[in-house]
């Protein structure tokens, strides 16, 4: 509801306008000099008019959509808690921090499991993660698989597992040792050192080849829902340090076609042919995985782009710093989401968070476009400049725009800034689908067959039969359940409605007296996130 306050002091009238709740009052003050009665009755309904359009605008940013995604990085990479940790212990931890994830709505885990061309997982290919257990190469006890159980505990909480790589850094800080396993020993020409850290050459097509080896061993042996990259292609630049590539751009770069001049265009190059036998890969062997990037959030500064293309920014660029030509992986189809970094505050002056992110919306070539949003930075803005509404408010009303994911998941654990209770009394107040990624499959799911509610020896349960295989990703994998009271209608696109949303084929009802009636209405979700048409439905007794 907004409310109209019309303050009449001696030399001027103040409309002021108040938008609860509290979390987005704005008070916008308009004062006039004095007026007639006339143009305070016109000043009044301008303001009654005012008030009946805002709501859709407002209210698009606080209510909480049906399709949206939510997602939480979670870096292994300089963390310390984990090496201290036993299996049971890090099952007990892990299991905690997705029950809060889950309790606030999350609906997707995006986990570092390859921080440093080594693995949180068992591989045959790079050795354990020294971010695991302190030491490079040695595995935790009782053969403990952190990443089997991280996408079993995921999956049993609705929500996916996205299997986060950084796909060229070798060593994270200087003096890092290399287990004698390491592929580095084997193959040292595919190496280069820059500012004190080793990186796969990009230049070097075997390096592309074994990052892909690893990808297809991560997708082939685990039931992950998308390989995800973030922002570390070509290093980071060093002021007064040039990459050292040179023999790779003599020895490669010509072979592809380059002159001379065109070392910049080489390596961009370079990491489009990573990118593409990446997304090629992963098609080959689970072609419903997806493959999502989350770059640097400044595409290109519109000063350094001929035709004015670029953001009205001035930082580092993909483009022309990281060589990361995110837009043609969008345009081409290589990639599946895109999770530009927007780690700025509204208002920044080399980096606008409302600039960049109507920049991307008006550049996301038909690719599911989630916003990356830095949780401490934006918090710290609270009291001030109350960013958060700001920006859920700008994500939510940009038609483009379709979820976001938060740095990181350890300061929702920590509920910095009160972000958890804005999430769940608010921005994130009921469940929420991931969007439908109808590129890859555009076809609804069959619904469930024979819904009953019936007594049981565990209760009052609902349930039903899975219409398919489980084993084939355009058949059911996961269900929604909606309640309506028996004289509702029943409207399957107002989230407020999803009492859960499982994997398993039952529910318990939640029965009292036995007075009420109620419908439920239960839905079938495929590998894709199509939902089936209109539902299975029971009516009840509570």
């Amino acid at each position: 509801m907004i409310c109209c306050l019309i303050l009449i002091g001696k030399s001027n009238v103040f409309l002021a306008y108040f938008i609860p709740p509290n979390e987005n009052i704005r008070v916008l003050l308009h004062p006039t000099k004095k007026i007639s009665m006339k143009k305070l009755f016109i000043c009044f309904v301008f303001s009654f008019i005012s008030m009946s359009v805002l709501p859709s605008r407002v209210l698009s940013s606080q209510t909480s959509p049906k399709r949206e995604f939510r997602g939480v990085w979670v870096s292994v990479i300089w963390q310390q808690q984990y090496r201290e940790m036993s299996p049971e212990a890090m099952k007990s931890y892990f299991s905690g921090m997705l029950d809060t994830f889950q309790k606030h709505h999350i609906n997707a885990v995006v986990f570092q499991v390859r921080p440093a061309a080594d693995a949180f997982y068992p591989s045959a290919l790079e050795p354990w993660s020294r971010y695991l257990s302190g030491e490079q190469g040695k595995a935790p006890a009782s053969s403990f698989d952190p990443i089997s159980f991280l996408i079993e505990a995921c999956h049993q909480r609705s929500m996916e597992f996205h299997a986060w790589l950084n796909p060229y850094r070798v060593t994270a800080e200087q003096g890092d040792i290399l287990h004698d396993s390491h592929i580095y020993h084997r193959h040292p020409e595919w190496f280069v050192e820059y500012g004190n850290r080793i990186y796969f050459d990009p230049g070097v097509p075997e390096c592309r080849n074994f990052i892909c080896k690893v990808v297809k061993d991560i997708v082939s042996r685990y039931d992950v829902d998308a390989i995800h990259m973030d922002d570390y292609f070509y290093p980071y630049p060093i002021a007064g340090e040039a990459f050292p590539d040179d023999n790779s751009f003599l020895r490669y770069g010509r072979l592809q076609g380059f002159r001379p001049s065109q070392k910049e265009d080489w390596r961009r190059d370079n990491v489009n042919l990573l990118i593409r036998a990446v997304k090629q890969t992963i098609i080959m062997e689970k072609p419903w995985v997806r493959f999502g990037i989350s770059p640097f959030g400044i595409y290109r500064n519109r000063k350094n782009t001929p035709d004015g293309s670029g953001s009205d920014t001035n930082g580092l660029q993909n483009y022309d710093d990281l060589y990361a030509d995110v837009k043609e992986w969008m345009e081409k189809g290589w990639i599946d989401y895109n999770i530009p970094q927007l780690y700025w505050n509204i208002g920044n002056k080399a980096a606008d968070y409302e600039v960049l992110i109507k920049w991307w919306n008006e550049n996301s070539a038909g690719v599911h476009l989630y916003v990356g949003q830095d949780v401490a930075r934006t918090m710290q803005a609270w009291i001030e400049e109350r960013q958060l509404p700001r920006k859920m408010y700008l994500e939510r009303s940009l038609p483009n725009v379709e979820g976001h994911c938060f740095w990181s998941g350890y300061e929702l654990l920590k509920n910095n800034g009160g972000i958890c209770d804005s999430l769940r009394n608010k921005y994130q107040r009921y469940p929420a689908l991931i969007p439908a990624y109808t590129h890859l499959h555009d076809k609804k799911p069959k619904d469930v067959k024979r819904l009953k509610a019936e007594w049981t020896e565990d209760g009052y349960l609902l349930h039903w039969k899975r219409n398919g295989d489980i084993s084939n990703p355009e058949a059911a994998q996961y269900f929604v359940i909606y309640r309506f009271a028996n004289e509702e209608i029943v409207d399957l696109s107002d989230p407020s409605h999803i009492v859960a949303i499982t994997r398993d084929t039952h529910y318990p009802l939640p029965y009292q007296e036995g007075k009420r009636k109620y419908k439920y209405v239960i839905t079938s979700v495929d590998r894709f996130h199509n939902e089936s048409g209109k539902g299975k439905t029971q009516r009840v007794k509570l």
